[in-house]
């Protein structure tokens, strides 16, 4: 509780220095969003709004997320709850000439977790050839590093980066990354060793290989579990007239295979690649981004075949503006229609003594109209349907949810 009231108090001590001097219109500025043709995911951390407050070396930002959700499994309801789903904020400096740091603290369910997603260093030397150190989020797909609300039509994320890879997953590492440009064609890289996964991902209460697991372990930012790096990196092409994919890969031991010396096991390795893309048609404004998931991990004999070695999975969404006009005060405001596919299959492969298929997978369908009066706030209405199996594949169970909920920068 002391912490929680520490860190509320600094946010509010550094957004309200001043500001009772002067008046807020002479005193806020705005800092755009970047969208320049040569911006790609990598740069999401850095591509959000702040506010810089009269000649302080800090600038702001953050967003805030809520809904309402009405679900119902298999004819069963619990009825209408609302969610107070996330408020982050953002803090940015110049520390000095190539220099300068950025962090981003998460309040999720109304303070129940608190978390640093990302508090680094950069320093630049060349366009191509940067540092960064400190709280890294691991380049893995473009949904862990271009995650904010905001950004997005759909109320939940997809399920492919939260229930298959650790949606929002960093760690303590360090690093380096870099982009250039020629004519049409953008190239951008990141690379870092950092801490990483550990036993949990096939020891946790889901009783099945599932990487989410890992984020419960909060000493992965002070110390490594077994000693060994994790390895992640992404290299990324953008065309202006077409479009931007990405391919990433994150990979290394994850168990702890050894105690003072004591052999415990062999080194088992975890391996996850992912190729994302996004473009938008220019003739119609339609919108289109996706990833596709492929993970391997080395699990022991001993277990059972109810933990998969192989995963599989992705989402795309379909985002069609279907008007754009001043509405009131709104000079660019924007409806959309938009769809998402979700596929997470947690244990590709058959069973040894029967040959069947495993089940333990996952089907939803997402349908949305959303409501932009700008490009920083959205207004949202989603249903989703979905078709759980379990790993002996009987008849799926369905759920379908009504979600309606809101998401802003300020």
């Amino acid at each position: 509780m002391y912490l929680k009231k520490e860190i509320v108090v600094i946010l509010l001590s550094i957004v309200s220095l001043n500001i009772n001097s002067q008046t807020l219109d002479s005193l806020v500025k705005h800092t755009p969003v970047d969208t320049s043709s040569n911006v790609l995911n990598m740069d999401a951390v850095y591509n959000r709004p702040f506010l810089t407050v009269n000649k302080m070396p800090v600038a702001v930002g953050g967003y805030l997320e809520a809904n309402s959700i009405y679900s119902s499994e298999d004819g069963i309801t619990e009825g209408l709850s609302f969610q107070a789903r996330r408020l982050t904020i953002f803090m940015s400096a110049s520390i000095s000439k190539r220099i300068k740091f950025l962090s981003e603290i998460e309040f999720e369910d109304g303070t129940k977790e608190i978390g640093i997603e990302f508090a680094a260093m950069d320093v630049s030397f060349n366009p191509l050839f940067n540092f960064r150190g400190g709280i890294i989020m691991n380049p893995i797909g473009a949904f862990n590093q271009n995650h904010d609300g905001p950004k997005w039509e759909f109320i939940e994320r997809p399920d492919v980066a939260v229930n298959m890879l650790p949606a929002t997953w960093s760690n303590a590492g360090f690093g380096l990354f870099g982009k250039t440009y020629k004519k049409n064609w953008v190239f951008g890289y990141e690379v870092y060793l950092s801490n990483g996964f550990d036993n949990t991902i096939i020891d946790n209460e889901e009783n099945k290989t599932f990487l989410p697991a890992a984020k419960d372990n909060a000493e992965r930012f002070e110390e490594s579990n077994n000693g060994k790096a994790l390895i992640s990196g992404k290299l990324a092409i953008k065309n202006r007239k077409i479009g931007e994919i990405g391919f990433s890969y994150m990979g290394g031991v994850y168990n702890k295979y050894q105690e003072d010396g004591l052999i415990l096991d062999k080194e088992r390795a975890l391996n996850v690649m992912v190729i994302d893309f996004n473009t938008t048609i220019s003739l119609t404004g339609t919108y289109i981004v996706g990833e596709f998931v492929m993970i391997n991990v080395d699990v022991p004999d001993t277990y059972t075949q109810q933990f998969g070695t192989k995963q599989k999975g992705y989402f795309i969404d379909v985002v069609q503006p279907i008007l754009k006009r001043k509405i009131l005060d709104w000079d660019n405001a924007t409806f959309n229609l938009a769809a998402r596919l979700d596929y997470v299959d947690w244990n590709v492969g058959t069973f040894t003594q029967t040959n069947s298929d495993i089940g333990d997978h996952l089907w939803a369908i997402s349908p949305a109209i959303s409501f932009r009066p700008s490009r920083q706030t959205v207004f949202r209405a989603n249903y989703r349907y979905q078709w759980q199996t379990d790993i002996l594949n009987n008849p799926a169970s369905r759920k379908a949810s009504w979600l309606f909920g809101f998401s802003t920068y300020f």
